[in-house]
């Protein structure tokens, strides 16, 4: 017999009065949190403290939390050769009156500002020194081990999703069998790093992934700015050079162009261009 989890009410924290649930969170931590820093996001909340660290607090339904729980930022910590920020301490409870579990994770600050949003319009100005840290961060991460599973959108990176993503869009018949799976990140974007200095953060969703999934993640997150998207090839050619790597792109187009595509958006012709190759590329082996 399937046991069904109940519904949680749709809420959009960067509206949703939260007073009650700040409170908590600097109870629980032994923290205040600065009111005037506060960022709202439509599922989580960050803040500083008095001990200059950052909080994050986010809502998430108990449908969406998974058999592996969402402690990702606290398990990161066991993470080593990533530049990351340091996880000082967390604290999670039900809701009282929802189907939905509230996590807070207390970290170091980060050392810069995050680049931009998380589909950037221009090129950002990067360091080489940046990219060779992204880069030696990945390649780190990769070699870690954990039975967690990469949840990127709180969805469950699976074969399944895999096959269901790509023919949903590219209904060609090709062999979409992932045979390497690594530890991700699983939501490598503009929004999640910083710069000058390269920090990587928001952990939440990481775990295995097929390999590739970062890269093929920040490449589609850099389609507007081409000189931007092939900088990202470049410095992960490894990866997206592997037939998971291929696999990841054509994905990541498949999301870029499946079923809520925005007609204006300007990554949807060179994924479409993209898209094109990789198929041909995979159903030829």
């Amino acid at each position: 017999m399937t046991l069904s989890v109940p519904s949680a009410r749709a809420v959009d924290l960067r509206v949703e009065r939260v007073d009650d649930v700040l409170e908590r969170v600097e109870r629980s931590l032994h923290v205040h949190l600065d009111r005037n820093s506060l960022v709202r996001k439509r599922r989580s909340i960050g803040a500083r403290t008095q001990r200059d660290t950052w909080v994050r607090i986010e809502r998430r339904s108990l449908a969406r939390v998974g058999r592996q729980g969402w402690d990702g930022i606290e398990c990161a910590e066991a993470l080593r050769g990533i530049t990351k920020p340091a996880w000082h301490a967390g604290v999670a409870w039900r809701d009282a009156e929802d189907a939905v579990m509230w996590r807070a994770d207390e970290t170091a600050l980060l050392p810069g500002e995050p680049i931009g949003s998380s589909v950037v319009a221009v090129a950002p100005e990067l360091s080489d020194v940046w990219w060779e840290t992204l880069s030696a961060s990945l390649d780190a991460l990769a070699e870690q081990r954990t039975n967690r599973i990469a949840t990127p959108d709180t969805e469950s990176v699976t074969q399944e999703l895999v096959i269901e993503t790509i023919r949903g869009v590219f209904p060609d018949s090709f062999d979409m069998t992932v045979k390497h799976w690594r530890p991700a990140h699983a939501d490598v974007n503009w929004a999640n790093m910083t710069a000058p200095e390269f920090c990587l953060f928001d952990w939440e969703d990481w775990g295995m992934a097929p390999r590739g999934l970062d890269a093929a993640s920040l490449w589609g997150a850099s389609l507007a700015v081409p000189a931007l998207a092939e900088r990202v090839r470049a410095e992960r050619r490894h990866d997206f050079e592997s037939r998971e790597g291929k696999l990841m792109t054509l994905f990541v187009c498949a999301k870029i162009l499946g079923p809520y595509a925005h007609p204006e958006d300007p990554r949807l012709e060179p994924a479409r261009s993209m898209a094109e190759r990789l198929v041909k590329d995979l159903q030829a082996g």
